[in-house]
C-alpha cells in the first residue's frame, strides 16, 4: 500500500532522526536554536484525549525540550476556530488536530500554511488506512467514542465499585471484583485501581499491614484476579517521607519510614502472595499506566485460559 504523506516538520535525515517523506511541506517557522521549549497546539472537536495521548507520547522522546501545550477542545464552529487561529498566530509551533468537519480542517490547514507552521491530522492517515483496507467510506461522527452506550455505563459502574472498595473497605463484596490489588502502603494501589476502573475493570484494593490480620474474605476469593503490587524498600521509604512532609506529620512516624520495618512489610506481602500463587508486579520504576497495562495483560491471559 502506498504510504500516505503527512504534513510535518521536514528535516535532513541524520543519525537518530526518523526518515521523513521528502514530499511533505517544509515549515518556514522554526524555533530558535537552543530553545528549551516549543509551543504545541492541540485542536480537537471533542475532548482532545486522543491528541493528548499521542502528543505526549511523541514529546517524551525529546528530553532536551519541553512542549508548552495549548489545548483547544470542543472546536465545532468557525467562531471557536477563530480564537484557535489567533492563538496559533500569537504563539506559533506544531499544530496537531482531530477535526472531522471538512470546512474547519481546511481553514486550519490554510492558516498553518500561511504562517508556515507544521501541522498534522492525527486521525486522517488512520482513517485513510481503514478506508483503503475496508473499502468503505467513513461517516464522520464527532466524539463518537464518547457515546452513552453499554460500554460507557460499564465504566461508570466499575468506577462506583472501585471507589466503594478502596483501601480495604467493604470486603464482603470483593467476590464481585474483576481484580483485587494488594500491597503495603504507597505501592500505587488506589491510582492503579481508578485507572483500571476507567477501563471498565471492577477493581478493589487491600492494604497489607503485618500487624493487622489479613481479611478472611481476601484469602477465600475464587473469581477475582488477585495481584500483589510491590516496590523496593528504598522507593517506598522515599514516597512515605515525601507524603509525611506534605502532611506535616509529627506524630509516631518513625516505623512508617524505617527502612528495616519497610523491608519486613515488603517481605510479609511477598510471602502472602507466594502462598496463594498471586502474581506480583514490581512498581518501583513503573508508571500507573504501565502497572495497569501489566494487570490487564494478566487479566486477559487468565480469561483466555478460563475459556480454553
Amino acid at each position: 500500500m502506498q504510504a500516505i504523506p503527512a504534513r510535518c516538520l521536514h528535516v535532513v535525515q541524520r543519525r537518530g532522526l526518523l526518515p521523513i517523506d521528502p514530499q511533505v511541506m517544509r515549515p518556514t517557522y522554526m524555533p530558535s536554536r537552543g530553545a528549551s521549549y516549543f509551543h504545541l497546539h492541540l485542536v480537537s472537536d471533542a475532548t482532545g484525549e486522543t491528541l493528548i495521548t499521542v502528543a505526549r507520547a511523541a514529546a517524551a522522546q525529546y528530553t532536551s525540550v519541553s512542549p508548552v501545550e495549548h489545548m483547544h477542545p470542543l472546536v465545532r464552529t468557525h467562531k471557536q476556530l477563530d480564537r484557535v487561529l489567533t492563538e496559533i498566530e500569537n504563539w506559533p509551533g506544531i499544530v496537531l488536530y482531530t477535526l472531522l468537519e471538512g470546512d474547519l480542517s481546511e481553514r486550519l490547514i490554510e492558516k498553518c500554511k500561511t504562517l508556515g507552521v507544521p501541522h498534522l491530522s492525527i486521525l486522517g492517515p488512520v482513517l485513510q488506512l481503514f478506508q483503503a483496507y475496508l473499502g468503505a467510506e467513513t461517516k464522520p461522527r464527532v466524539g463518537a467514542q464518547h457515546v452513552l452506550n453499554a460500554e460507557y455505563f460499564k465504566r461508570i459502574d466499575a468506577l462506583n465499585f472501585t471507589m466503594l472498595h478502596d483501601d480495604g473497605q467493604h470486603t464482603d463484596g470483593l467476590e464481585e471484583a474483576d481484580v483485587v490489588l494488594v500491597g503495603v502502603s504507597r505501592t500505587s494501589k488506589t491510582p492503579t485501581s481508578i485507572y483500571l476502573a476507567n477501563r471498565g475493570v471492577k477493581t478493589a484494593n487491600i492494604p497489607l499491614v503485618p500487624a493487622l490480620p489479613v481479611p478472611p474474605q481476601l484469602e477465600a476469593l475464587k473469581n477475582p484476579l488477585v495481584v500483589g503490587l510491590t516496590a523496593t524498600p528504598e522507593r517506598i521509604v522515599q514516597i512515605r517521607q515525601n507524603r509525611l512532609l506534605g502532611l506535616r506529620a509529627e506524630h509516631d512516624a518513625e516505623q512508617y519510614v524505617d527502612r528495616q520495618s519497610v523491608t519486613e512489610e515488603v517481605a510479609f506481602a511477598r510471602k502472602l502472595c507466594s502462598r496463594h500463587n498471586w502474581p506480583i508486579i514490581d512498581v518501583t520504576r513503573r508508571s500507573i499506566e504501565e502497572t495497569a497495562a501489566a494487570v490487564m495483560a494478566l487479566l486477559v491471559d487468565r480469561r483466555r485460559k478460563t475459556v480454553s
